[in-house]
């Protein structure tokens, strides 16, 4: 695993954050000035890259896709894969990734201002296409499996870790590299604001993401990079790898509904094909990472899912984003990180900022603040606009 993020940089570091409650959330007076409603969002700091890669890499490279390298580089070394090895396997590439806003708007304004595309420079076209974290990633790690970006909006960093599975279990590819990353500029992010999608409650940033709360008023956005290396147990222990833990189900649906605002009935059957397809039973999981942004819709009907799946009160469930923000793109995959480094460690991060269940969250077992809890299955929610539903089921290793 690797991961960039508002939480940290390295797997210690997020795992502190994650034990401890910290939040990553601050209030941006720069996007206040541009003529945002709300100026909250998670801070992620930007990679330095310039003595690792050279310029001819890095003009290629968006926001997204240097939290993608970053994460990607740290989650190679964590898994002992060398340069050597990659150059003489054919290892997979599959990353959610759904917009490029900032570069495409930067090189559109160029032309705009200047009146000549070729003032766009040569790394342009590379930074806004939307393949271009995996186009990145694939070129300077010399990738020779399946190549391939997930575009399944909030959804798509756990989409690529579901496919990623299933393309081993069939017995197309060995290993493959997945994630998920998430620009955290404003051009990204202005279209949620003018539709009243953020939360307003600047005076408090770190209090203002509060899934399943009944005072939320909003979500939080926030971003980076998350990678985890999927892998056949047969060439793991040929290789001798660190075995962390095996994807044991993976479920889909769409809601075929509304475009924006999320249904019951499509999240549930998520639930249970992922269920059905881990051949676990309910007390088996020992944890649920929830979806939950922290908007009223979005997680009122989870919770009526995840009541209708599991029962009451049956599980502890928490939403990482209550620390993070709504990492969009990324947040498929960052928690199953999150969800990973708890189970290793032995604890549940609390739901910060949870303070008063309304009537749906009332019927499941979310704890506030972080507890000592030991398990060893773990299943992650992931949903998006369009409908598409995404979810995980992760055992230990045995």
């Amino acid at each position: 695993m690797g991961i960039w993020s508002c939480l940290g940089t390295t797997l210690e570091q997020v795992c502190d954050s994650l034990y401890s409650g910290k939040s990553g959330i601050i209030l941006d007076s720069a996007r206040k000035e541009m003529g945002f409603r709300s100026g909250l969002t998670s801070f992620v700091p930007a990679p330095d890259l310039k003595g690792e890669l050279p310029r001819a890499q890095r003009v290629y490279m968006p926001e997204p896709a240097q939290y993608a390298y970053c994460a990607t580089r740290d989650a190679l070394k964590d898994a002992g894969i060398d340069q050597e090895y990659l150059d003489t396997h054919e290892v997979g590439l599959l990353y959610g990734n759904d917009s490029t806003a900032d570069a495409v708007y930067n090189s559109i304004a160029k032309i705009v201002e200047k009146k000549d595309t070729m003032l766009c420079g040569s790394g342009a076209i590379f930074q806004s296409m939307n393949s271009t974290v995996t186009m990145n990633l694939g070129v300077i790690f010399r990738l020779k499996g399946i190549n391939l970006t997930v575009s399944g909006a909030c959804a798509s960093g756990s989409h690529a870790i579901g496919l990623g599975a299933l393309l081993i279990q069939s017995g197309l590819q060995d290993m493959v590299v997945c994630g998920g990353a998430q620009e955290v500029n404003p051009a990204a992010t202005g279209s949620f604001d003018g539709i009243s999608a953020f939360s307003t409650r600047e005076s408090e940033p770190t209090k203002a993401s509060r899934p399943f709360d009944r005072d939320r008023d909003g979500l939080v956005p926030g971003g980076g990079a998350a990678t985890v290396i999927l892998e056949s147990y047969e060439s793991a222990k040929r290789r001798g790898a660190k075995i962390l833990a095996e994807v044991l189900g993976y479920g889909f649906s769409a809601n075929g509904d509304h475009i924006s605002s999320p249904n019951v009935d499509g999240p549930a059957r998520s639930l249970e094909m992922a269920i059905r397809r881990a051949g676990v039973r309910i007390n088996e999981i020992g944890y649920v990472n929830a979806h939950a942004t922290s908007t009223h819709v979005g997680d009122a009907n989870e919770a009526k899912a995840l009541l209708k799946v599991l029962g009451e009160k049956t599980v502890p469930i928490t939403s990482t984003k209550s620390q993070t923000g709504h990492e969009m793109w990324m947040a498929g995959a960052s928690e199953v990180v999150y969800s990973m480094l708890m189970m290793k460690n032995g604890f549940i991060a609390g739901n910060i900022n949870f303070e008063n269940p309304d009537e749906d969250s009332a019927h499941l077992l979310i704890p506030a603040t972080t507890i000592e809890r030991k398990f060893d299955t773990f299943l992650s929610n992931s949903f998006g606009f369009g409908g598409t539903n995404s979810t995980l089921i992760i055992r230990d290793v045995r």
